[in-house]
């Protein structure tokens, strides 16, 4: 059974890569494996826990000594691995939820138009030049995911043609990873790190935002000489002065993207989860579209009122992330993950090659439980330490350089980032497509701002 999970999660991430060959939406198959690997965990839960792989398992039998048998494993699985998971997926979820809502409303509102009129370039390098230095001190401000979902709806306004636009969005991917490696709030990683004491705010932007920065220019230097040619504006029906004036455009455009900005100032001074903050600034803005178009005739309101706008969102995106996500939690609580950490660190044995794996890891795996997985096997050291324990002290090596390896390696592959999800499922990118056009451009920037912290540091 411990095996069959790992062969289920194989044949469903296939069919995800899958997706436009086997005509079968990757959301359905995301849900069946996120499914199907708890009910292979649970179907053979005493064996697979007996194992001792799983270190949630060992902290259960530790906090609950006399819990023995069948029915304890099944309490564990289902009333609190299950659950705790599932708040964990929730809050992104949630998170991603009310932000769509939130740029769908702004869009709606043609607030986006105030942003790409300024932008009067079509030249196909210099648009990448700056949406993608947009993109990348846009993802430190809010995360990767938000910036992620408002510049795909951007790039809507002035890409016509879909694989052009497949291609900036997937750009947009590299450099909201790149910018989020090196922000406390950019990245769930670093959210993670940071919070647990692992880095401190000055030290990973003073030490990481270079090696990101180069991670996110090399690509963008090599498709200066090898890409070509103007990008083609789509043809926006005007309707603007039929459902919106410029001053409603101005007010929607500035409430949401301050409401975008709110949430990492809620989360700093509440310590509430960030979809919190995203459910508080969606409920303000649905309360300023009720106030302003209330008296407006029922064609308006029908295009402009965020129960209107909900029925837009794309609800298959939000599945697939609860498909996956469910999945890799259940490897994680099984103690496949920790079975992975451990082999890192025996074969490896340093700590660049270990953060370089982890990070290319996560372009396959979620970089969220492997993230947690190195909080857990390897412990915060005593500043002044010596020797190889020097390097897991508070803003320690290997854990500003995990921050940046987790944060921009999921880049590689599109599933293998929110960011890169997000994209996927709002543009309907192709798995194989990426792979083909954007695996490359990211393993070299990767590999680039790897080099560029191992010379400022290690040397």
């Amino acid at each position: 059974m411990f095996i069959l999970m790992v062969v289920v999660f194989v044949l469903g991430y296939t069919a995800i890569a899958l997706e436009h060959p086997l005509k079968v939406d990757k959301a359905a198959s995301a849900l069946i494996i996120g499914t199907m690997c708890w009910v292979i965990y649970i179907l053979g839960a005493e064996d697979i826990l007996h194992m001792g792989f799983s270190p949630s398992w060992i902290a259960f039998q530790a906090a609950n000594p006399d819990a023995h048998g069948i029915h304890a494993i099944h309490e564990f699985i289902s009333e609190i691995e299950i659950i705790h998971h599932l708040g964990e997926i929730g809050s992104i979820l949630f998170f991603l939820l009310g932000a769509m809502t939130i740029v769908e409303v702004v869009d709606q509102h043609e607030g986006f138009k105030i942003i790409t009129d300024k932008i009067k370039t079509t030249d196909k390098v210099k648009l990448l030049w700056i949406l993608s230095f947009l993109t990348f001190f846009m993802s430190a401000l809010l995360d990767n995911l938000t910036t992620t979902i408002v510049l795909v709806a951007l790039l809507r306004k002035l890409i016509d043609d879909k694989q052009t636009r497949w291609f900036f969005a997937s750009m947009v991917v590299l450099a909201a990873n790149a910018g989020g490696a090196w922000s406390p709030i950019g990245d769930v990683t670093t959210i993670m790190l940071w919070i647990g004491g692992q880095i401190t705010a000055g030290s990973i932007i003073t030490n990481v935002i270079i090696p990101s920065l180069v991670c996110m220019i090399v690509p963008l230097i090599i498709l200066t000489f090898t890409m070509k040619g103007n990008v083609t504006r789509p043809d926006i029906e005007d309707f603007g002065d039929d459902y919106t004036t410029q001053g409603e455009r101005l007010l929607f455009l500035i409430i949401g993207v301050s409401g975008l900005l709110f949430v990492p100032v809620f989360k700093t001074l509440t310590h509430l989860p960030p979809y919190m903050g995203m459910l508080l600034s969606l409920g303000v803005i649905w309360v300023v579209g009720e106030v302003i178009h209330k008296d407006k005739p029922s064609k308006v309101k029908n295009k402009l009122k965020v129960v209107a706008i909900l029925q837009k969102v794309d609800v298959p995106t939000v599945l697939f992330f609860l498909g996956i996500l469910s999945a890799v939690a259940a490897l994680q609580s099984a103690g496949h993950l920790n079975i992975l950490a451990t082999y890192l660190d025996e074969k490896l044995g340093n700590i660049y090659l270990i953060d370089l794996a982890i990070g290319i890891l996560s372009s396959i795996v979620d970089n969220v439980p492997l993230v947690a997985g190195s909080m857990g096997m390897y412990p915060i050291t005593e500043a002044g330490s010596a020797g190889y324990d020097a390097f897991f002290t508070q803003d320690g090596l290997f854990w500003e350089f995990l921050a940046y390896t987790a944060g921009t390696g999921g880049s590689i592959l599109i599933i293998g980032s929110a960011a890169g999800v997000a994209a996927m499922g709002l543009e309907k990118i192709d798995f194989i497509w990426y792979m083909k056009n954007i695996s490359l451009l990211a393993i070299v920037g990767y590999l680039a701002g790897a080099g560029v912290y191992y010379l400022m540091f290690a040397l």
